[in-house]
């Protein structure tokens, strides 16, 4: 069993290279078999111990797994001893995208459950172990997670066990970004020595409606204690519950002393039960299995909260320089300052304007790309969510390199030609530098390079090349014509100021169309606010004709009025930068 003094006293690798993903900094290197390797902070001590050839060679590991209780492919395995020690390990196969298995019951409860990712199952079991969420006396005690696997080779979809259905919503809905469905994930967890509820109950000779009366409180009472401290696991079981060996040790040796004639009222397997039980009232057990493991609406609705107020202070300084992380590095790309790491959840890049590091783990994927989205666009994909941390932000996915709409008229298909889709980068200068010389645009937040391979056929390869000389730290070119680019932006209900000291009602945006076709407005009024856009990109050095009502939009304020701008007129922001040319480059 691995004790968290144990993480103070061991002998610590070198990283290779630190990477941040979902509040956690694991140690990424690549493996003798050419997989990537990820240890977390309990792992880095025993980073001998988890080489893969000490404990996944494949006789090794044949001859010295034990296969453990569920409907999972979860094994116990010692490690080789190395330098006079060896670690008994949990290593079980991530499952999602797969069908969950759950009975009717769970079912009726928890309908919509679905496995963790192995990035989100790690970070839910770190953040349940620091129990900072309800009452003070209680906390759950789990495993420690040490490490994520990712072989080498790529499944067939058969060979996954994945539902079809869910690997098609997850790509018809995210085209490009989810890469991953058919690697292979082995989360490894510390062995805790002990047995569970119903091993522990069936040794002492319970079985049939006996074990499960006995079973049942032990069971509330794991429940009710997960969920003051604001978790539910959908398929809780009395056999996810771990009594550590000592006190299966003490439940022994009462049995042996009541045995011996020991003049009580209870008989040796009452005793036993009742010391079980007591074990369990007040808290001394373990929590094992968290695939299904997710917040409750309350405490999800806390951490959402909490997430966005600290996310709203944070844009706010988002250009306040800071000490960076060792996974994050800062970069400028057309004089926009970013902070530029890999996600190594899909294999994609990300860029996050700004030079606040704390903003960085907002536009992971993990964050925003399974929660609900509402369609925006007819033409493009573009689409509203609101993320995991509860804020709400439009993503596109750029057409750089692409050829234009059918529906174009010809006029703008051959403007549209002649000068190309802007790439994501040059949309987000764009952007600054009309907010900074006063035109009302939306908030510009970050860039996500997909890791997958692009589908779509990429003709225009003029911006490719004008961007070929920048470069990411790691060499590689910021525009490839060969992944997908997804811009994400701020929904604009308000500047960062005005919504960080809010708590009711915000903004509410509206594009022109809608506003033309609501008839708040005649089409003579938004042919003025349109022109008046167009006036002011011409003063700011741009030529902003090709852009649509569909790519402006006015809002109004929490009592219902239009937001005016300082000359008492309707405040316009440009929404679209990907047909905004600076007159230089005409």
């Amino acid at each position: 069993m691995i004790y968290d003094s144990d993480i103070q006293s061991s002998l610590i690798r070198i990283p290779e290279q630190l990477i941040h993903i979902l509040g956690i900094v694991y140690t990424h290197y690549k493996t003798s078999d050419n997989g990537d390797m990820y240890l977390t902070q309990f792992g880095l001590p025993y980073s001998d111990l988890l080489e893969i050839h000490n404990w996944y060679e494949k006789s090794w590991f044949e001859s010295h797994r034990q296969r453990l209780e569920g409907t999972s492919a979860v094994y116990k395995v010692k490690t080789k001893t190395i330098g006079g020690r060896s670690l008994d390990l949990v290593v079980k196969n991530s499952r999602v995208g797969e069908d969950v298995p759950l009975d009717t019951h769970t079912i009726l409860e928890f309908i919509n459950a679905e496995f963790n990712s192995p990035w989100e199952e790690f970070a839910m079991v770190a953040e349940m172990r620091e129990s900072t969420f309800g009452p003070d006396h209680i906390s759950i005690k789990a495993q420690l997670p040490l490490a994520i696997y990712v072989p080498p080779e790529t499944m067939q979809l058969w060979q996954s066990g994945r539902s079809a259905y869910k690997v098609n919503r997850i790509v018809n809905m995210h085209p490009g970004i989810d890469i991953d469905i058919l690697k292979q994930y082995k989360l490894i967890y510390g062995w805790i020595d002990g047995r569970n509820a119903v091993e522990a109950f069936t040794d002492i000779g319970l079985s049939g409606p006996d074990l499960e009366i006995s079973l049942a409180p032990l069971t509330k009472k794991a429940i009710l204690d997960l969920d003051k401290k604001g978790y539910v696991v959908a398929d809780m079981k009395p056999s996810h519950i771990i009594i550590e060996s000592e006190n299966i040790e003490k439940m022994n040796e009462i049995g042996i002393i009541a045995n011996k004639g020991e003049k009580r009222n209870l008989s040796a397997l009452e005793k036993q039960r009742v010391f079980i039980r007591e074990l369990v009232e007040r808290g001394d057990y373990s929590i094992v299995d968290y695939e299904l493991l997710i917040r409750t609406p309350i405490y999800e609705e806390h951490v959402k909260n909490l997430r966005r107020h600290t996310y709203l202070d944070d844009q706010k300084n988002k250009f306040v320089p800071a000490l960076l992380p060792e996974y994050l590095t800062g970069m400028e790309i057309f004089g926009v300052p970013y902070l530029f790491g890999h996600v190594e959840s899909t294999g994609g890049l990300l860029w996050v304007v700004g030079k606040n590091p704390n903003l960085f783990d907002y536009f992971l994927p993990e964050r925003w790309r399974k929660t609900h989205h509402w369609k925006l666009s007819a033409r493009n994909d573009v689409y509203y969510t609101i993320t995991k941390d509860n804020i709400n932000i439009v993503w596109k996915t750029s057409r750089v390199g692409e050829k234009p709409l059918l529906d174009e008229t010809e006029d703008r298909v051959c403007r549209i030609v002649e000068c190309g889709v802007n790439s994501p980068f040059e949309e987000f200068a764009i952007a600054v530098d009309l907010n900074n010389k006063g035109v009302p645009v939306v908030y510009v937040r970050a860039i996500y390079m997909t890791g997958s391979s692009k589908q779509e056929k990429t003709e225009d390869f003029r911006h490719f090349e004008t961007h070929a000389g920048l470069r990411c730290p790691d060499g590689r070119p910021i525009l490839s014509p060969d992944h997908n680019y997804v811009s994400i932006r701020g929904y604009f209900n308000g500047s960062d100021e005005w919504v960080a000291e809010q708590v009711g009602q915000l903004c509410r945006p509206i594009d022109l169309a809608k506003v033309l076709h609501s008839e708040t407005f005649t089409e003579t009024e938004v042919k003025i606010m349109m022109d008046r856009v167009v006036r002011n990109l011409e003063a700011a050095g741009y030529d902003g004709s090709l852009l649509k009502l569909n790519d402006l939009l006015i809002a109004y304020d929490p009592k219902g009025d239009i937001i005016k701008d300082k000359d008492g007129l309707p405040e316009v922001r440009i929404t679209n930068f990907e047909y905004i040319k600076r007159k230089v480059d005409l």
